[in-house]
């Protein structure tokens, strides 16, 4: 089974999201995501926060909003995406069915059937970023590759992708003409890295 999964880089400071949850759940998600996304718009609604949470925000300038109260329906208004971060199955439930009737895309903790999307492992490397994805097959192996790719990966990939964005932008001629090119410009990139994996048994499909 092939998965059907697709992959999206979204913009979390021009949008709205809503953890529900600030204990040991809620402070997974959010250091998930301000560690690769430190601009994110995040009201987080709980009535208690964890010290660990605390500790986190303290840590940094981060556009978080936290609300000590119970969740209520009306939290979700003007809201992008919404996380139910508890470890209470049934208030989990309410937010997925508060968050599916006002059409806001939401992540239910450790229930994939409720998620309309996950959080997968996260490479960074300056402008480079890569999410990994097991369809919640095998969240082991999604840590094991990324520490693969850490390990990998060069940290500094800024002058590699200011030259290549250069060579872009230099480019004339019609779209075809373009890909040709710097499909040209970067096949020694795919020659470097053909024993990325080693015996690894997973293949790397490439689409232009």
């Amino acid at each position: 089974m092939q998965n059907p999964l697709y992959p999206v880089f979204i913009k979390l400071h021009q949008l709205e999201m809503l953890i529900v949850g600030a204990g040991e759940v809620g402070y997974e998600k959010m250091s998930f995501i301000l560690k690769s996304s430190p601009e994110a718009n995040i009201t987080v609604v709980a009535p208690w926060v964890s010290p660990e949470v605390d500790e986190l925000l303290k840590g940094g300038d981060y556009n978080v909003k936290i609300i000590k109260k119970e969740f209520e329906a009306s939290d979700m208004e003007g809201k992008d995406i919404a996380i139910a971060a508890t470890n209470i199955k049934e208030l989990n439930k309410e937010v997925q069915q508060i968050a599916k009737a006002n059409k806001v895309l939401v992540n239910v903790a450790d229930t994939p059937a409720l998620c309309d999307f996950y959080l997968g492992s996260i490479v960074t490397r300056g402008n480079l970023k890569v999410a990994i994805s097991t369809n919640g097959k095998s969240p082991t192996f999604a840590k094991r590759f990324r520490q693969m790719l850490e390990a990998t990966l060069p940290m500094d990939t800024g002058d590699l992708l200011k030259n290549l964005k250069d060579i872009r932008d230099r480019l004339t001629g019609d779209f075809k003409y373009k890909v040709k090119k710097l499909n040209a410009v970067t096949s020694s990139l795919v020659d470097d890295t053909a024993d990325l994996c080693g015996d690894c048994p997973c293949k790397i499909e490439e689409n232009a």
